[in-house]
């Protein structure tokens, strides 16, 4: 059976169904050697390739879908790249051969928090589609005083430059002076959507952080740049949000306590090295390579000699 070219391409871990749209109309996919178009239906018997490189058509049966959990601290961006040299979320993320790691949405430089990643780029779309309605709850910092009248609007709707906008609920969580915290629900994932609409009241974000989507929560246990995968329940739960059929294999391994302290104590190391190396601009120690010898350095290696091998040298 034929399927629609970019949903087979999503599937196959190379990106999310809404840009596996944006290369098909840039000309950078090719079906038997001929340029895809948008509609382009294949079967898993052609050969696809992205920007020349063969890609696997892997069908739904095939594919284990894995689905991390991703602490963002602030300071990173959701690009796999940048030119300014940022770091990214990608980079602390673990190695997967045969797939990538796709953002489930994305949080802007300055907001930390829950990122999700999965290797199906359709379970990455749906949960992205407003049609789907899944819940992102945020802890927000408001610098600035909040009235009764502000809340109801805020609730009731307002207009932003794209559209119309509005909080599924929103709690107040206390506060100190004109720093007061709220938590708030959203159904979408607007750029900037949460600042813009407290912006749109005259106060400002001065701290914000997603703690939740649907309902998964960010694990207390998980350092700022760290990561956890979830195991065949979570994931499940995930797919039947967006009506995808469950999964019965899972690359998740199972940890007592003990071997989760282990885990965490680890990547605690490797994040602080990290963070460490970005501040110096450099490199972490163990991907620095060591420095080649100046020209009159080198020299031509001795012939081996034959016979037995001198004794060494004691120095004293």
């Amino acid at each position: 059976m034929s399927e629609k070219l970019q949903k087979v391409l999503a599937r196959s871990g190379v990106g999310s169904r809404r840009e596996m749209e944006e290369y098909i109309s840039a000309g950078r996919v090719t079906v038997d050697g001929k340029v895809a178009h948008l509609g382009d239906r294949v079967t898993a018997t052609q050969q696809v390739r992205v920007d020349g490189h063969p890609v696997k058509i892997a069908a739904e049966t095939e594919q284990i879908c894995r689905v991390i959990a991703y602490h963002k601290p602030e300071g990173e961006i959701c690009s796999r790249t940048d030119p300014e040299g940022r770091p990214t979320v990608f980079e602390r993320l673990p190695k997967i051969q045969g797939a990538r790691w796709i953002a489930i949405g994305r949080l802007d430089i300055n907001t930390s928090g829950l990122l999700l990643f999965t290797t199906d780029g359709e379970l990455a779309n749906r949960l992205m589609h407003p049609k789907f309605e899944v819940e992102r709850e945020y802890a927000v910092r408001i610098f600035g005083d909040v009235t009764d009248a502000m809340i109801q609007k805020l609730r009731m709707g307002v207009e932003l430059e794209d559209g119309k906008a509005n909080f599924k609920k929103i709690k107040a969580m206390g506060g100190e002076g004109i720093n007061r915290w709220y938590h708030v629900v959203l159904t979408e994932g607007r750029n900037r959507e949460v600042r813009r609409m407290w912006e749109s009241q005259g106060v400002v974000v001065s701290r914000l952080m997603r703690v939740r989507y649907g309902d998964l929560v960010l694990p207390k246990h998980l350092p700022a740049g760290g990561y956890s995968e979830y195991p065949l329940a979570e994931v499940n739960y995930l797919r039947k949000l967006v009506n995808l059929t469950a999964e019965t294999e899972s690359l998740a391994k199972p940890e007592d306590r003990d071997e989760r302290r282990r885990r965490m104590a680890s990547i605690k190391r490797a994040v602080r090295k990290h963070q460490i190396a970005v501040k110096s601009g450099e490199k972490p120690a163990k991907e620095e390579k060591a420095p080649k010898a100046k020209p009159t350095e080198q020299r031509s290696p001795k012939p081996k000699a034959k016979g037995p091998a001198p004794k060494k040298r004691t120095r004293i």
